[in-house]
């Protein structure tokens, strides 16, 4: 397949470039090195190694040139590793690879004699439908998809298939179609996959993409010129690549996203634009030139408010827009990385129900395509210009055209053919059907039609049939089809309500025609369908076209309660078994028509069921469970009981042999590396002893001594590793397969942890005791499966000669084992061929089939495909063309079919049979309770029968109730057990009660609780006329609730002015009040008043005399200021020559607003009064109150109704209180003079509907009857509805009888009760004795007779009377009520159109809300910019006035100095020097500010005082002198004075510059106020116009709504000729008022202009006068100033300032200093007065002390004198015992001791007493404490 003039090129790549390749990425690029940076979210270049550099010629081209080329400029290149030693040339177009050096092949064991092509793939039935993109048209007539591990070319008018298998053998990722249709490329699966793209129609390899993923590509792309191809990975890398294919280069790369991305597409309309999409995300991709080369920059697209969905698809639009679909079935137009608007039906409907799977822009139309099965077809334009227009975010628009292609159809692609003249389009459905749509949506569309419909999903369960080619098939999708597999036809499909999981053909043993098949479903039930052809079948007129093959179901039972997973027929045909994963197997008696035998439990899911061959002895059933355990039970013995007698179908005499498996694989691989390890072992010591003869043959020749150094170059032996450990999982591995080998052996497959061998597997014995779950078996005898550890044995299938076994593997993949004959023992299991057919992620094999005679093998996957291959054979027997469908039975046609069990809930048969005995058992317990009741019953009537025996008694005979009472205890019981019984059953019930009763809260607060009064219709008693109450629903929100209104609007500057007045110019912003200091201390209350002193007295007088001095310059210059004020105010008052009075202009304003001139709504240059204005708030308002109004008036009127229907009931009552009087005079009168009763009138339902809903025990009683009653017809009836009564509705609620009708009360009822027994006690007297009446009770009785009957007329006038004024009343109000309904049409009419108006002033509340807050904004801004101008002017004038104080204190310092100085002192110069010399002194506290304010400052602070001379400062300059010493002869305190003034002129010059400083800032602020409050004028004045030109749009869309106004004809004066014209909308609706108004204001402006007239011509008048009066004054000025200047020179000399004359006071400084050194005498005064005090007091307190110290001394003598007596007589004493003691005794000693020191220490004492008498008598002395002997402490130590 090679072009010959390319052999070198292909010889060259074909073989050696592959191999290169794999040997790189095998050693320079191992697994798990991966760039980062080719997986950041900052994309980069990417380039092969052996990129071609020589081809880059040009230093920068643009993108686009670089796309169309396939190069890259220099500026990339120069980060490309150049490798010199490999330059790969630029790829021939000619060169093409050879397909059988690259496609996949099956896999032969190597001494195999198996062929290569000993399985050839002959047809597929389905296709991987839920894969996307999976449908790609190269023509019009070859489709082509990804089928498993093929690529199946499919043309659909012929229906031939050409295949290409997989090159990796692991899978096919995606396909794609070149947009020139002359190539196609397909994207595999496996490690590093490739990209072939092959050349159609040759289907030869054109290009090979390398190295894009890891493991499988999931989508690709090619741009709209085809030169560039986009592919996206899947996990683990999701890496997006760009490749220049033509070359097999890879331009760009970098990692999509992090979650799966479905989809990867080039902008149709820019080649540098692509979009990618997928699990929760869409992402904008776009290539940019960068200073680092080329890159691919990613914008993930931004959900914002809406819910975050995955993207299935999308279309880019021409302007670069996106439009992409959503999970919920709306569409998302993406404008950037942001959704623009989402996209919904009218009424909020989605776009789609579900997934929106694909959207295609075709001829200025967007197409979509859903899960729902429809295709629509939008406006481009629409969607394109498509915006929000509320907050929602959602837009309605509606489809041009749409198509249902069908019930349960999920579109998931869709692609268009390429036919001129049609519009065909191909639909791939992901139900497994492949579709052709025509949506030219003419008169001649054709319908859907469906070319080919396949399995949907995994198939579970596949069988051929035993006699000819026909194969069926079922899978979850809920169909069951056939195949005629040798001539590659589908046959038939049924459909049922759940998915089939089992399938088998039943035997020939069974059904000989082979036209039986058996389907187990996922609802446990059991279907028994037969196979016929049609044709045989006798023909009826009318019939439908004949088909190939027809089904008819023959038998439906259900056996289990869960999924049918296993079904096996008996090797003789007379018993089906059932298995299911309810852990049951099923036994039935095929001959009596499947009845049940019974069933026996198992330890698990049951996978699959298998019955011994006839080479066994006996029939035996094997039952694979899904845990491990493997069952054998022999054939249960087929008992003849009656199937009534049977209560349970469990089988329990049944024998059962169990296998529980225990791994043994751990074991297997101890016991192989054990023989590994020895087969080493056993070639080292052959190793060791080849050596040992070496060197004895080398000591042979050498001798010992050279060898020694080579014997001990031997290694050691190396320690053995340890053996692999025993392992057995956890959890078991599952069970996958298994059969039969021998009698009680099989082989079996396992899974998971076990997988990779056979296990040949026998049953232990039986034990009727042994516990299946303690039990632990092993395998006997394994077999090992190559490349099978992860791949193991999932169905086995033989060949009828059992000489192949067929394997179908998990991977997908078939596996053929050749064995010899007779070999169960699987001795030969050795030889194998291997080929992957299915897909390897998700296409595990679920069945393996050979066909009856070998020739055919079909395999089913969980991938939707079904494969039929030819097998290869020595002796190859003529095919059969086609399968023969078998003949139908005789009577087929007419056989009744069986009911089908559709409902998944149904019973299954033990299900039923229990639930049958069940019943029984009921309905026996019944029948007694039954029994039971009725003799309660027989002892009850007795009992009361007894009771009324003892009532009849004489009440002294009688006996007490209580005595009937056998046993007060069983009394008491049987309450007890009755309460009991109420309790549990108000438990029981109390969840229903609590739901009904929420349901009927629920209902009432829906339908009852809004309604204020229900419709109440009362009819009138003689007259069939009637008035009906309004059907009243509580007030509307609107009335209730007061919406807030829209941001309020401010006034503008002209409104506040008017409001506020044109005097008032103080600022709005409130400062929040200051606080105002007091000037004088507040004299505390506890202090004490005491008489004034003379020097205090003096103090104050001075004080006072400079106060009143001080004062009456303050009042002359307060005065002065005052003048000055009125005279500003004078000229601030005098008006402009433009003035206009306020009043006037207040006045033109409103004769503008409100007078005359009444400019048309519709008028362009129409203004809104702000009066006028109306917003939603508003409307909302006027809407509740016109709803309060019209519910006021219909309320009253219900009112006035009931009270109506009040009266009809007074009157029905007291007519019934009459009729009954009438019948009783009526006893008493002849019946030929009676009168007829009139009809007592009755109340309708309609008039008391409230009685609906009162109810009794009766009414419930009743409702429960008729439930019972449809109940029973329900159960009666086959068909649903059939039940359904004609009553219907609430008939149930009738009123009782002492209810229903009855209107009388209590009071009616005693009246009536009363007459009649009046009236009912005249007949009374004639039960007496009948005598004849005598003559005057004749006249008696004939004057009876005329009262009564002129009774009877009274009483029967009066009923006419009653029915006559009611009706009178009802036709009063009847009539009332009708101008009442004139006028809620008219209201409801209105309310039509203020709501409508609402709805609309809602919609402009939004952007009216955001003008109206930026004229608020402004005109706050500009509020408080000018509160600020006018608070920055107000500190610039109080810091001006500020700076005028501290220049005249400078003022005052200076000329008190100079009063101080006096005159000619000639020390004057000097001091004035030193008062005004320059001082630079260290500042108080730090300036803030930097290093140029603090120089400015000082610089400042250098300025000379405003009263310096020239003179003065140059001579300060000029002068040097010393300051800090007095002159002599100089006053010091004139000195001193001068440098304590200078300190304060500093301070004073200091502040002076501080405020200058602070009014230089505040002058800055105040411009720059000013230019912004210019600024903010501007924008205000701008947005005010802005709001004003939206009130006017809002006004026109106002005048758009249509208002009705019912008008009468002579309400219409525009008549031409006379009629009223036929057009009507140029005339205008004005009220009557307002055109009177109109008239009287025409009279009354010519009034007002004739008297405005008058009043110019006087204000002229006066105006001269004026002007003559201010030139006679303004002379009169003149002379006074002259008179006054002439005054001045002659009593002054010279004019001079009266206000500083007036203003002049005395020198406060001097004053000061005088007060102070006054008060300074007064205080030292006192403060000696207060020493001479303290003086006087410590003497006193000497004088006291002395006086105690003389008592001590006194005391101490006393003390004294008596010592000295007892130390005489102790003296004495000692003198006289001196005899009796030869020495001194020790104690006497201590006590003289004692004694010596007290008498020492005392005198002591009174020496310090005595000189501290001594210093207190000195002035001044300083007293010591007293002075304490060391004596003295130690004695009071040892006192202590």
């Amino acid at each position: 397949m090679k072009d010959p003039d390319d052999q070198d090129t292909d010889g060259g790549r074909s073989g050696s470039r592959s191999e290169g390749r794999r040997s790189l990425r095998s050693n320079s690029r191992p697994p798990e090195d991966i760039t980062d940076d080719l997986f950041t979210d900052e994309e980069e270049s990417y380039f092969d190694d052996d990129f071609d550099l020589e081809d880059i010629e040009e230093d920068s081209i643009s993108s686009q040139d670089f796309f169309q080329s396939g190069r890259i400029s220099q500026d990339i290149a120069t980060e490309v590793e150049k490798e010199p030693e490999e330059v790969i040339k630029k790829i021939s177009e000619n060169f093409f690879y050879n397909y059988s050096e690259l496609v996949s092949t099956p896999y032969v064991t190597p001494e195999a004699d198996i062929p290569l092509d000993f399985l050839t793939l002959e047809h597929s039935f389905g296709y991987d439908c839920k894969k996307r993109a999976n449908l790609q048209l190269l023509d019009n007539n070859t489709v082509m998809y990804i089928a498993g591990n093929q690529l199946i070319l499919l043309n659909f008018k012929t229906k031939e298939q050409t295949y290409l298998h997989s090159c990796s053998g692991e899978g096919i990722g995606a396909i794609g179609v070149h947009p020139e249709k002359t190539y196609f490329t397909v994207a595999e699966k496996g490690s590093f996959p490739k990209i072939i793209i092959y050349d159609y129609p040759s289907l030869r390899p054109y290009r090979i993409l390398r190295d894009g993923t890891e493991k499988a590509y999931v989508y690709v792309d090619f741009n709209s010129d085809g030169n560039l191809l986009a592919s996206v990975g899947s996990h683990p890398d999701y890496t997006i690549t760009i490749w220049n294919w033509m070359q097999e280069q890879p331009t760009l790369r970098t990692k999509a996203f992090s979650q799966d991305v479905f989809k990867v597409t080039f902008n149709p309309e820019d080649d540098e634009q692509l979009t990618t999409s997928g699990l929760g995300h869409i992402k904008f991709w776009e290539m940019a030139f960068t200073f680092t080369g080329l890159k691919l920059q990613g914008s993930l697209g931004r959900f914002g408010k809406t819910s975050t969905s995955d993207i299935e698809g999308y279309i880019e639009l021409p302007d670069g827009k996106v439009l992409s679909g959503s999970e919920w079935g709306n569409l998302l137009l993406w404008e950037g990385s942001l959704i623009k608007v989402e996209l919904c039906r009218t009424g909020m409907k989605s776009c789609h129900q579900g997934p929106i799977n694909q959207i295609m822009l075709d001829e200025g139309e967007v197409i979509t395509a859903g899960s729902d099965g429809c295709v629509r077809i939008w406006d481009f334009e629409t969607i394109d210009t498509a915006d929000t227009i509320d907050d929602t975010g959602l837009l309605e628009i509606e489809p041009i055209n749409e198509l249902q292609v069908d019930k349960n159809v999920n579109l998931f692609s869709m692609i268009k053919m390429d036919e001129i003249g049609n519009n065909f389009w191909l639909a791939q459905d992901a139900s497994g059907a492949i579709w052709k749509l025509d949506l030219s949506f003419s008169n001649i569309t054709q319908d859907p039609e469906c070319l080919f419909s396949f399995h949907s999903g995994a198939i579970e369960a596949l069988a051929v049939s035993p006699l000819t080619y026909l194969m069926a098939t079922t899978a979850l999708d809920c169909f069951v089809r056939f195949y005629d597999f040798a001539s590659k036809t589908p046959l038939i499909q049924m459909k049922f309500k759940q998915g089939g999981t089992s399938l088998t053909w039943v035997p020939r043993t069974v059904s000989y025609s082979g036209a039986q098949i058996v389907i187990g479903f996922q609802d446990g039930v059991v279907r028994i369908l037969e196979l016929y052809d049609p044709k045989g079948i006798t023909l009826f007129a009318g019939r439908k076209k004949i088909l190939d093959a027809e089904l008819h179901m023959k038998y439906v039972f259900k056996p289990h309660t869960a999924e049918v997973t296993a079904l096996a027929y008996e090797r003789d045909g007379e018993i089906l078994a059932t298995g299911s994963k309810d852990n049951t197997v099923f036994l039935f008696e095929v001959e009596k028509d499947y009845k049940p035998i019974g069933y026996f439990n198992t330890p698990g899911p049951v996978c699959q069921l298998m019955w011994s061959p006839s080479s066994h002895p006996e029939s035996t059933l094997m039952t694979l469970c899904e845990n491990g355990y493997i069952l054998e039970s022999l054939t249960p013995t087929i008992k003849d009981v009656d199937d009534h007698d049977v209560v349970s179908y469990e089988i329990q005499d049944i024998v059962l042999r169990c296998f529980h498996f225990s791994s043994v694989k751990s074991k297997i691989l101890r016991l192989k590396e054990i023989e590994r390890r020895e087969k080493i072992k056993e070639l080292k010591e052959k190793e060791k002893e080849a050596k040992r003869r070496k060197l004895a043959e080398l000591r042979e020749a050498f001798g010992e001594e050279e060898l020694v150094e080579v014997e001990s170059d031997e290694e050691e032996e190396e320690e053995e590793e340890p053996l692999p450990p025993i392992f057995i999982p956890p959890i078991p591995s599952p069970i996958l397969c298994g059969f039969y080998s021998e009698p009680g052996k099989f082989w079996v497959s396992l899974g998971n942890y076990d997988s990779g061998f056979l296990y040949h597997c026998q049953f232990p014995p039986f034990f009727s005791d042994s516990d299946f779950q303690n039990q632990a078996d092993e395998p006997f005898d394994f077999r090992f499966l190559e490349d099978t550890e992860d791949n193991p044995i999932q169905t086995f299938a033989f060949s009828s000669n059992q000489t192949m076994m067929f394997c179908g593997m998990r991977n997908g993949g078939i596996r053929v084992y050749i064995l010899s004959e007779n070999d169960p023992s699987l001795t030969s299991l050795k030889d194998y061929w291997h080929f992957n057919v299915h897909d390897n992620n998700y296409g595990c094999v679920k069945g393996v089939s050979a066909s009856f005679d070998d020739q055919y093998l079909v395999t089913a996957g969980a991938d939707g495909n079904i494969f039929v291959f030819s097998v290869t054979s020595i002796v190859v027997a003529e095919k059969e063309a086609k399968a023969k469908v078998p003949s139908p039975r005789f009577g087929i046609e007419s056989e009744p079919i069986p009911e089908d069990i559709e409902d998944p809930k149904a019973y299954s048969i033990e299900n039923a049979r229990r639930k049958r005995e069940y019943d029984k058992l009921m309905k026996e317990v019944e029948e007694i309770k039954a029994g039971k009741r009725e003799q309660i019953k027989a002892l009850r009537n007795q009992f009361w029968k007894l009771l009324a025996m003892n009532k009849e008694l004489p009440a002294h005979m009688q006996f007490q109730r209580t005595d009937f009472n056998i046993d007060a205890i069983i009394h008491a019981e049987i309450n007890k057990k009755t309460i009991f019984k109420i309790q549990q059953v108000e438990k029981e019930l109390a969840w229903e009660k609590q739901k009904y009763e929420l349901g009927l809260k629920k209902l009432q607060s829906r339908f009852h609780d809004p309604l204020e009064s229900d419709t109440v219709v009362v009819y009138a008693i003689q007259s069939e006329h009637q008035i009906a109450s309004y059907r009243l629903v509580k007030p509307s929100k609107y009335s209730k609730l007061k919406r807030p209104s829209q941001s309020e609007r401010r006034m503008s500057k002209m409104e506040r002015f008017e409001k506020e007045g044109p005097g008032r110019k103080e600022s709005i912003k409130e400062t929040g009040g200051s606080v105002s200091l007091q000037e004088e201390s507040i004299i505390e209350k506890g202090k004490k008043f005491r008489p004034r002193t003379l020097s205090e007295i003096m103090v104050g007088n001075q004080i006072e005399k400079i106060k009143n001095v001080i004062q009456k310059a303050e009042r002359a210059q307060n005065k002065i200021l005052q003048r000055k004020k009125e005279w500003d105010e004078l000229y601030k008052s005098r008006p402009d020559d433009d003035y206009e009075d306020p009043k006037d202009v207040q006045a033109i304003r409103e004769a503008q607003m409100f007078m005359g001139d009444f400019n048309l709504k519709t008028a362009p240059d129409y203004k809104i009064p702000e009066h006028m204005r109306i917003n939603a708030a508003k409307k909302e308002e006027e809407l509740g109150s016109l709803d309060t109004m019209a519910h006021g008036k219909k309320k009253y009127m219900n009112k006035c109704i009931l009270s109506l229907r009040d009266l009809k009931l007074a009157v029905i009552e007291e007519i019934q209180c009459l009729v009954q009087e009438l019948k009783n005079l009526q006893m008493s009168i002849p019946t030929s003079k009676h009168i007829s009763i009139p009809q007592i009138p009755q109340l309708y339902p309609e008039e008391v509907p409230e009685r609906r809903f009162q109810y009794d025990e009766e009414t419930l009683l009743r409702f429960k009857r008729k439930q019972q009653k449809r109940q029973d017809e329900k159960t009666d009836s086959k068909q649903t509805g059939s039940a359904s009564t004609s009553g219907g509705g609430l008939g149930f609620l009738k009123m009782s009888p002492g209810k229903e009708g009855d209107v009388t009360t209590r009071d009616s009822l005693s009246r009536s009760s009363k007459a009649s027994t009046f009236i009912m006690e005249l007949p009374k007297s004639s039960e007496f004795e009948k005598a004849e009446p005598s003559d005057v009770e004749v006249e008696i009785m004939k004057r009876d007779e005329v009262k009564h009957l002129y009774m009877q007329q009274y009483l029967c006038n009066r009923i006419k009377e009653l029915i006559v004024t009611f009706d009178a009343e009802l036709h009063l109000l009847r009539h009332r009520k009708l101008k009442l309904d004139t006028k809620m049409k008219l209201s409801d009419l209105h309310h039509v159109t203020l709501f409508q108006e609402m709805l609309l002033l809602k919609n402009f509340e939004k952007q009216e809300n955001i003008l109206q807050e930026r004229v608020n904004s402004l005109d706050k801004e500009e509020q408080d910019l000018q509160w600020k101008i006018n608070e920055t002017l107000k500190e610039m004038e109080e810091k001006k006035n500020e700076i005028t104080k501290l220049q005249e204190q400078e003022k005052a310092l200076y000329a008190g100095f100079q009063s101080a100085l006096g005159e000619n002192n000639k020390f004057a110069n000097f001091l004035m020097k030193v008062l005004k010399k320059k001082i630079k002194r260290a500042k108080k506290k730090e300036v803030e500010g930097d290093a140029d304010e603090d120089e400015e400052s000082e610089e400042s602070s250098e300025e000379e005082s405003s009263l310096e001379s020239d003179e003065d400062a140059s001579g300060s300059e000029d002068d040097v002198f010393d300051d800090s010493i007095c002159p002599t002869n100089c006053d010091v305190s004139l000195f001193e004075l001068a440098l304590q003034l200078r300190e304060k002129r500093l301070d004073i010059e200091e502040a002076l510059v501080e405020e200058k400083k602070i009014v230089d800032n505040l002058k800055k602020e105040y411009d720059t106020c000013s230019k912004k409050v210019k600024v903010v004028a501007t924008n205000l004045n701008a947005a005010e116009e802005a709001l004003e030109a939206y009130q006017r749009e809002k006004q026109q869309r106002l005048n758009e709504l249509l208002v009705v106004i019912p008008l009468k004809l002579h309400q219409i004066e525009y008549v031409i000729f006379g009629e009223v014209p036929n057009d009507l909308s140029g005339t205008l609706v004005f009220s009557n008022h307002s055109l009177g108004r109109l008239q009287e204001r025409i009279i009354q402006l010519q009034e007002e202009n004739a008297k405005q007239q008058k009043l110019n011509r006087e204000c002229r008048e006066r105006r001269k006068v004026l002007i003559r009066e201010k030139r006679e004054m303004a002379k009169t000025i003149h002379k006074m100033e002259e008179t006054v200047r002439d005054l001045m020179i002659s009593k002054f000399g010279r004019v001079i300032d009266l206000e500083a004359l007036q203003t002049l006071s005395v020198n406060t400084t001097l004053e000061e200093l005088k007060i102070k050194k006054l008060r300074k005498e007064l205080s030292n005064a006192k403060e000696l007065r207060m020493w001479e005090e303290k003086i006087a007091q410590v003497r006193w307190e000497l004088m006291m002390k002395t006086k105690e110290h003389t008592k001590k001394l006194h005391q101490m003598n006393d003390l004294c004198i008596e010592k000295k007596k007892l130390d005489s007589r102790l003296n004495t004493l000692q003198n006289q015992q001196g005899n009796a003691f030869q020495g001194p005794r020790k104690a006497d000693t201590l006590a003289r001791q004692r004694v010596t020191e007290l008498v020492q220490s005392q005198s002591e004492k009174i020496l310090a007493l005595k000189e501290e008498i001594a210093l207190l008598r000195k002035k001044g002395g300083l007293i010591l404490p007293p002075i304490t002997s060391t004596q003295e402490n130690e004695m009071k130590s040892m006192d202590a």
